[in-house]
């Protein structure tokens, strides 16, 4: 029975194994696409806001 829990074990260690070479890189991968999409919908939400300041026919 050891025999199977240590192979299950052995078996993650080999899949999850990739993250030591990996290291924190998705991590800032997924930071700097976070802060970029911010930032690219911060840009067309003041171009709407420009927009709708200019409207005044619109319902508020």
């Amino acid at each position: 029975m050891n025999a199977l829990w240590y192979g299950i074990a052995n078996f993650f260690q080999f899949i999850f194994g990739f993250y030591d070479i990996v290291g924190h890189f998705c991590n800032y991968l997924f930071i700097i696409v976070g802060f970029f999409g911010l930032f690219y919908w911060l840009n067309y939400q003041r171009k709407f806001n420009k927009e709708a300041e200019n409207n005044p026919n619109q319902i508020k």
